[in-house]
Parts: C-alpha cells; sequence; structure tokens
C-alpha cells in the first residue's frame, strides 16, 4: 500500500542546475495535504516534459534540503494546514529552512518563486506561502515572480491564479534560458509516457493487504487496524442530518491521544462506484499485478480500485487536460480541449464543480474517450484517495475513541445526491453483522488545553465542532479541572442537541457551566450572540483569571463571527477600543490563549 502513498505534500520546489550545464534540470519538489499542491506539482512536471525539459518530481521531505544551496532556480508552491501550519509532509523542510543557524546569504544564488494554494474562508489564508517568501528573501533569494496566492473560494477556484502564474514563470524560465527557445515542444494532443507500467502476473496469487495487529507506534504508512464497537445515529430520525456517534475499540493498538487531538484513517469507495468504475474501464478486479520500476509487492485490481483510486471525487482541470490526450472521437476531444483551456474556465467550473460532478460521471459522459483508456495510465489519471481526519471525541481513559461524524448528503442539479466519500463508507459500516476493522492513526491536533487546573476554559463548539470538547472535558472533570464553559448550538433541542445529558450532569455537579442556542426553535440565535449575552462572565474569566479560549467547527462564518463577538465583550466591558480589542484577540492567540480548529 505504501507504493501509492507516496508525494503527499503541498510545497512545490521546481529546481534548475543552470550555472552548470546549458540545459537545466528541473525538480519539482511538493508538499499536499489534500492532493492539490501534488496536482499541482505533477502539472508543471507536465508541462515541463512537454518544452522537453528534463525533469524529477519529489515531495519536500524527500528532497535532500542540504542541497539547496546549491540549486540556482528553484519553485516552491506551499499549501496552508490547520491555522497557519505547514502540510505534514513538508515539516521537516519547514523546521531546517527557519533554522536560526542559517547564513543571511546562503541563498544568494538561488532564483525562486512562490506559489501559495490555501482558502480565504480561513483566518491565515496562505500563511505558509506568505512566510516561506520572506524567509527566503531574508536567506538572499532573488524573487522570480510576486507571491502567487491561489484560493479555493474564488468563484473559478485555485486555477484562477495558478494558470496565469505558471504562464509567468515559464516567460521567466525561456527568459532565463533562450536556449530552449529553439526547442520543439511535444504535442500537446498526445499522451505523455506514464508514470509505471503495470506488470500482471500470470499465477493468479490472493493478494490481501496486511491488517494484522502491529504492535509499533501507529503511523500513516503503517495504520493499526481497530474493530468498530459501535455506530449509532444520535440525530433524532426525523431530522435532515444523519450524524453518528462512531466507537472504536482500541486495546492493545498502542494508540494513544489526549484532548484535541485527531484520528486519520483512509476511506474506501463503494461496491457501487467500483463496479461502475470497473464496467466502464473493462477491468478485470481479479487481476494481480505489480509496478515497474518500482517493483512493487503484488496488489490486485480490485484493492487498487476499492481502497487507492479516488474515483468518486471531483475532477480538477488536470484530469480533462489528460483525459484529452486519450480522445479519438471529435466530439468528444473538442469538448475535453474546452474544459481543459484557461479561457474555458467558466464553462468547466458550471459543468464541474458547481453541480460537483464526480471522475466517474465525467467517464460515463465521454465514453468513446473512457474506451481508450490504458491501465497503465491509471495512477497518472485518477488521483489518491486522501486520508481523512476527525477530532476526538472521547478521553484515552476509556480505551475507546469516540468520532463524531456528519454523513454529507446534498442534492444538485445531478439526479444523484452528492455523498461524502469517508462519512458515507463509515456510516455503511454494521458491526452487528460481524466483526469490522478500520485501520487508524492519530496526529496531533491543533488545540493545546491548559494543564493548570485554576485555568478557566470556554469553549465554543456548535454541531460536530463540539467533540474536541467533549474529549477535553471526559479528561479536564476527573483532575479535578472544574472551571469549564461550553457554548455549544444546533437547529433543534429535540433533535440534534449532542451528547445533552452528559453535559447536564456535569452541569448539575458544579463542573460545567452550559449555554445554548437552537437557531430553529427560536429567531436565529447562534453561539455568537449567546457570547455577547455572557460578555461580563467572559470578560472575568479572561481578564481577571487568565482564561482560554477554544473555538471549533465549520470555518465558514461562525469562527469569525464568535471572534468579532468576542471584540465586542472586551469593548464593552473592558472599556477598550475596537483597535485595541483585535489587538488582544492577537495577544491572545499568539500566547495560545484563544485557539481554533475549524473546517470547510
Amino acid at each position: 500500500m505504501g507504493l501509492f502513498r507516496f508525494f503527499l505534500t503541498v510545497t512545490v520546489i521546481i529546481s534548475l542546475n543552470s550555472g552548470k550545464m546549458l540545459k537545466p534540470i528541473l525538480q519539482v519538489l511538493y508538499g499536499s495535504q489534500t492532493g492539490s499542491a501534488q496536482d499541482t506539482a505533477h502539472r508543471v512536471a507536465r508541462q515541463a516534459r512537454r518544452k522537453q525539459i528534463q525533469v524529477q518530481v519529489l515531495p519536500l521531505d524527500s528532497y535532500n534540503v542540504a542541497n539547496l544551496i546549491s540549486e540556482t532556480l528553484v519553485v516552491f508552491v506551499c499549501a496552508t494546514t490547520g491555522q497557519g501550519d505547514p502540510p505534514d509532509n513538508m515539516k521537516n523542510f519547514w523546521r531546517f529552512i527557519f533554522k536560526k543557524s542559517l547564513p543571511l546569504g546562503s541563498l544568494s544564488q538561488l532564483d525562486c518563486a512562490v506559489l501559495g494554494l490555501g482558502d480565504s474562508s480561513y483566518a491565515k489564508f496562505n500563511f505558509v506561502a506568505k512566510k516561506l517568501y520572506k524567509r527566503l528573501v531574508q536567506l538572499g533569494a532573488s524573487m522570480l515572480l510576486p507571491v502567487g496566492l491561489a484560493d479555493d473560494q474564488h468563484h473559478l477556484g485555485a486555477d484562477a491564479v495558478i494558470y496565469p502564474w505558471l504562464t509567468a514563470l515559464w516567460d521567466k524560465f525561456y527568459a532565463l534560458y533562450p536556449c530552449f527557445s529553439d526547442v520543439i515542444p511535444l504535442s500537446e494532443y498526445e499522451p505523455l509516457p506514464p508514470t509505471y507500467k503495470f506488470h500482471f502476473l500470470e499465477k493468479k496469487e490472493v493478494c490481501i493487504p496486511n491488517t494484522s495487529l502491529d504492535q509499533s507506534f501507529p503511523t500513516q504508512s503503517r495504520p493499526s487496524p481497530c474493530r468498530l464497537l459501535s455506530n449509532l445515529r444520535i440525530t433524532e430520525a426525523s431530522h435532515f442530518q444523519d450524524v453518528r456517534l462512531i466507537e472504536f475499540d482500541i486495546t492493545g493498538t498502542n494508540i494513544a491521544f489526549t484532548a484535541g487531538d485527531v484520528v486519520m484513517m483512509y476511506p474506501q469507495n463503494s461496491p457501487e462506484d467500483v463496479e461502475q468504475f470497473r464496467q466502464l474501464l473493462s477491468l478485470d478486479l481479479e487481476a494481480i499485478f505489480t509496478l515497474q520500476p518500482t517493483h512493487s509487492t503484488p496488489c490486485t485490481m480490485l484493492y487498487l480500485v476499492e481502497n487507492i483510486l479516488d474515483i468518486s471525487s471531483v475532477p480538477r482541470r488536470s484530469f480533462f487536460e489528460l483525459l484529452s490526450t486519450f480522445a479519438t472521437n471529435e466530439l468528444e476531444r473538442e469538448k475535453l480541449l474546452e474544459f481543459s483551456s484557461p479561457a474555458d474556465q467558466e464553462e468547466l467550473h458550471s459543468y464541474c464543480n458547481r453541480p460537483r460532478r464526480t471522475i466517474l460521471e465525467v467517464l460515463a459522459d465521454f465514453p468513446h474517450t473512457t474506451a481508450e483508456l490504458r491501465v497503465d495510465y491509471l495512477l497518472d489519471l485518477f488521483p489518491e484517495i486522501q486520508p481523512r481526519s476527525f477530532s476526538i471525541a472521547s478521553s484515552l481513559q476509556v480505551n475507546q475513541l469516540q468520532i463524531l461524524v456528519a454523513v454529507v448528503w446534498y442534492k444538485t442539479k445531478l439526479f444523484k445526491p452528492r455523498r461524502g466519500l469517508c462519512s458515507t463508507w463509515l456510516a455503511s459500516l454494521d458491526p452487528i453483522q460481524g466483526e469490522t476493522y478500520v485501520p487508524l492513526w492519530v496526529k496531533k491536533g491543533t488545540l493545546k488545553f491548559p494543564k493548570d487546573k485554576d485555568i478557566p476554559v470556554i469553549m465554543v463548539g456548535p454541531g460536530t465542532g463540539v467533540a474536541p470538547f467533549r474529549s477535553a472535558l471526559q479528561e479536564r472533570i476527573p483532575e479535578g479541572k472544574h472551571i469549564n464553559v461550553l457554548f455549544f448550538g444546533c437547529r433543534s433541542e429535540s433533535k440534534d442537541f449532542y451528547f445533552r445529558s452528559e453535559w447536564e450532569k456535569a452541569e448539575k455537579m458544579g463542573h460545567l457551566t452550559l449555554y445554548t442556542s437552537f437557531s430553529r426553535d427560536q429567531e436565529k440565535v447562534y453561539v455568537q450572540h449567546r457570547v455577547l449575552e455572557n460578555a461580563k462572565l467572559l470578560w472575568d474569566l479572561i481578564a481577571s483569571k487568565n482564561g482560554c479560549f477554544y473555538i471549533a467547527g465549520n470555518a465558514k462564518q461562525m469562527p469569525a463571527s464568535v471572534c468579532d463577538a468576542l471584540s465586542k465583550v472586551f469593548q464593552q466591558e473592558g472599556g477598550l477600543s475596537s483597535e485595541d480589542a483585535i489587538q488582544m484577540l492577537a495577544i491572545m492567540e499568539k500566547s495560545g490563549r484563544l485557539q481554533c480548529e475549524t473546517w470547510s
């Protein structure tokens, strides 16, 4: 499985060794949390190959960062995760590049550019790209282009920035290396050689991925299979949303966590989607193969389609670019080229992004081209399934791990409802039908809770955002940390008031102060309104008792609205000006007394 789980970083470094050779080698080093930067990195590499530039693609943490000092031309493409954090597989590079011991002129020979991939609904939009840009300048590097700040919230998506940025990059490349101006590029209408070749084995050996319990510490490359104990719907049956409390047995797994941590897992494609994919591509799912030239462990085609290829995702523009190279039907070819063209981004957005059309549905819409696809191109065409993360909603003290999962289901103009891959898969698992194991690993979350029991903790967690705070309270209350305030909001007191009995019991024992808002039971009162209503208490806890303030939930509007309410609390009760209130929030955030964990 590890052969497919590579290149998961979001920082692309393009390195060109111009000083020692007439025609440089282009290295694309990337780091990615969700696969967007990986896609962008390979997009850069394909463009380079078509321009007859020798290129190598690597994730940032697989690149020997000590070689950076000898590079002459580098492009970084960086995503930002969490609250301004680098992606997991560029963290080693990140630690190195910000070492205080690095001489300020150590990269003076380097020409470089930075492209950021981000989402402006988050407070620290493209923070990693901006910070890296400044650090490279500080180390003496010369910047080829202004930092590119791609935004998923743009109505045309990240491509609205990526395309013109890459165009400017190649213009700069040809200016630096005029020897390439006479090189005839490869045709854009022919597929490049595949990255791998599938070598099918004649002997039909059964290939079963290793699911035995591993006594070493569970990691992404070696998750620990955990038995599913229960899968309960906790929203009222008539409620529009299906929310599950799912529990795993972690006995004997060496999985450890504290409040604020997150559990990670890889979902599986549904049997229905796997079967449709098999039919569309005429695949033999029982076939066993190895990949060349990697000398990989034998694997079944079923395992590849079920566990590796993200066939239900919404395709990026790069997918249409690749698909168009296989088209022989003129009408399909023309449409695919239209979707691939930067000039027709609005057309692609209307066809693909707005209705959330999946890869499977696109393949069905282009049957002649789909029939032309060769197995060797599967790993080039289809993205890998990315791991999903969930805030842990329980304490380690019970030796069980619980998560709160809202099953994603919504309608667009397409006939078939859109479903979340991971939430739908989890909801389908039924321990009553037989033992079910889900491979898991845990990583540190962004929320950190104080050790001092006298420090008050104020938590704002509407909806499933309450999950990490349940974990925190299960951990804090037995430790004698009883100054806890929780603001919880949902639609209806009778339909989606998660963990109501637990909160009421803790409140009755004097271990919790609870404030609720039910937006459909009254005139749209939300958690931010409750924060403002309790300004006197909050000012006392924060200003006099050094309290910590936490926000968890959807990233769209809630976090900003809560912070705005908290700013008004400071103005109303503390007599601060608007500017001073904002400054106080910034100081709290920097010191860790204001923390957010949000998702879109």
